[in-house]
């Protein structure tokens, strides 16, 4: 039975890092979509966001039945609690991701990013998408120095999050209100989903230690 219960344990953490790499295929559409107003891709990040959220309710609806059946205590049911936090995170990244498209959907058939910021918003959607490229490898290895290296990307992210309003902001800046609004908001989309990335990272290294990362850094 307990040869069972740990196979179940395992399926939670395969089903998060399928999760991972579900949600870096919808943000790299969805900046494709941005970028260059791909109505087709908008679509796909928009319908396909039903599978992202199958699987969080699929492990939810497991580790209830674990904490039921098992009654699990000290490691076990850390790791339970856990993954319940970081399929959240996940779902809620899919959801970022669907905020995007539909800000890409909303202005097709132009693009919702001005030529001066295409650079920059390709960029923070190269870092979204290593981001949780990362964090799949943390859940999947358990690598809590990988786990650690996420602030340093969530740094360079806020970085160009600050850019794009210094461009925004500048006597420079031609492109009206309405693009203003929607590059902030993309903008903030890109933000928090980096800080769910974290957050996805931060709890596999609470799993296997015991320990926040800002817990572990004191002691260093």
């Amino acid at each position: 039975m307990r040869d069972i219960y740990h196979e179940e344990l395992d399926g939670i953490s395969d089903k998060l890092v399928e999760m991972t790499r579900l949600v870096r295929s919808a943000m790299t559409r969805a900046v494709n979509a941005l970028l260059d107003a791909d109505l087709r891709l908008a679509e796909e990040v928009i319908g396909g966001d039903d599978r992202i959220n199958k699987i969080d309710a699929e492990i939810e609806e497991t580790v209830f039945d674990l904490m039921a059946r098992q009654q699990p205590v000290a490691g076990d049911l850390r790791t339970l609690v856990t993954a319940l936090r970081m399929s959240g995170d996940l779902e809620r990244m899919g959801d970022l991701a669907v905020h995007l498209a539909k800000t890409a959907r909303r202005r097709h058939p132009e693009s919702a990013i001005p030529p001066e910021l295409q650079v920059i918003v390709l960029e923070m959607g190269q870092i979204a998408e290593r981001m949780v490229a990362k964090a799949g490898s943390v859940i999947a290895s358990k690598d809590v120095e990988l786990g650690m290296e996420l602030d340093a990307d969530d740094d360079a992210m806020d970085r160009l999050h600050r850019r794009l309003f210094d461009i925004m902001l500048s006597p420079k800046w031609q492109h009206g209100v309405e693009p203003a609004v929607d590059i902030s908001l993309a903008g903030r989309y890109f933000e928090r989903f980096a800080d769910h990335a974290v957050h996805v990272a931060e709890n596999v290294v609470y799993i296997v230690t015991g320990q926040r990362p800002e817990e572990l850094n004191e002691l260093n």
